[in-house]
């Protein structure tokens, strides 16, 4: 009878214990912190939420959003500039419409000369280097506040509202957009989104879906920069998730990804660093998270308060995302962030 050999490779590695094992020793010093890090954060790893108002040498602090303003158009220009300049790859881009552009039925949405149209070209233009990532819901087009078109009844429609985005993220191509990022969370949006965007030329043009986003408290700030809040009626948890619901955030993402997404977010952030973990396990794709205006408020309140301190809370938070297997991060911190590292 042959004898069979323990293969070493597969015995238990022996396990150290105090004093030899010491795992402090590696703390010591900063210059070997910085060689043990398993996770490392690079302004590379942000991506910079900018909003846009109209008018020209235009910025509008954002009361919410303490540090945070709409800009017009050269503004925005100026900032992608500034993004470049830190090492920040990509900018996301949100339009305050005004109001007297914005109707039932969101159409400014698809008027090729609108707010997000002429930045998008205006940042290609003067700063090609900076990739441009556009939103495509109908919440900053619409009298009502909603993502997508209403019934009478107050249900928002999925299949009349799909075919409407599909004409948004064809303007937005059109104009030079990088990826479009639907945010509207209609079922089979981004199907029909690939599909148009391949029939149009534009074969190079990314989705980025918002694919797990939740019907979350933390979104209020937001609202007040799009001009949106107070307009809502009623809620948008029709057609946002549920935030109990951890599973069916797996087939959202599994879903969007058959119909050609090529990357995925995850909204809110820090409060479902588990819905990252899980996608990022079950997918082994680009998984990205938006640090939302909630989040963002809530380190500001607390840097005023004297509870917190603004440099230390901005970059563990972030590194939070990387450790938990994000590709990249959407935060209004992303400049200040970039500072700190050395962008």
């Amino acid at each position: 009878m042959a004898m069979v050999m323990d293969d070493p490779m597969s015995a238990a590695y022996p396990t150290p214990s105090f004093p030899a094992l010491r795992l402090r020793r590696t703390r010591a010093h900063g210059w070997s912190r910085r060689l043990h890090a398993e996770t490392v954060l690079t302004p590379a790893d942000l991506i910079w939420p900018l909003f846009i108002a109209e008018g020209q040498g235009v910025e509008e602090p954002i009361p919410s959003l303490p540090g945070v303003s709409r800009w017009s158009v050269d503004g925005i220009v100026a900032r992608a500039r500034e993004a470049r300049d830190l090492g920040i790859p990509c900018v996301a881009l949100f339009p305050n419409t005004p109001p007297g552009l914005r109707t039932d039925d969101g159409r400014e949405a698809l008027n090729p000369g609108n707010l997000m149209c002429r930045a998008i070209r205006a940042i290609k233009d003067s700063v090609p280097e900076v990739g441009v990532l556009t939103d495509v819901a109908l919440d900053p087009y619409t009298t009502h506040g909603h993502d997508g078109l209403v019934s009478p009844s107050g249900y928002v429609l999925n299949d009349a509202t799909a075919q409407v985005l599909v004409g948004q993220a064809q303007v937005q191509a059109e104009a030079g957009a990088d990826i479009i990022a639907p945010s509207d969370m209609m079922d089979g949006r981004v199907g029909l989104i690939r599909s148009a965007l391949e029939g149009g030329g534009h074969h190079e043009v990314q989705i980025m879906a918002y694919a797990a986003k939740y019907a979350s408290g933390f979104y209020s700030p937001f609202r007040d920069a799009v001009g949106s809040r107070g307009l809502l009626k009623g809620d948008k948890k029709t057609y946002q998730m549920d935030p109990a619901n951890a599973e069916e955030a797996v087939r959202e993402v599994a879903a969007d990804l058959a119909e050609g997404a090529d990357s995925v977010m995850v909204k809110p952030g820090l409060p479902y660093l588990d819905i990252v973990v899980r996608v990022r396990a079950a997918f082994q794709v680009p998984v990205f998270a938006y640090q939302v205006s909630g989040e963002y408020a809530m380190i500001e309140a607390a840097v005023a308060a004297g509870a917190g301190e603004r440099d230390a809370l901005v970059l563990e938070t972030l590194m939070a995302f990387k450790r938990a297997g994000c590709a990249g991060v959407l935060t209004y911190h992303a400049a200040h962030a970039a500072r700190l590292l050395g962008g």
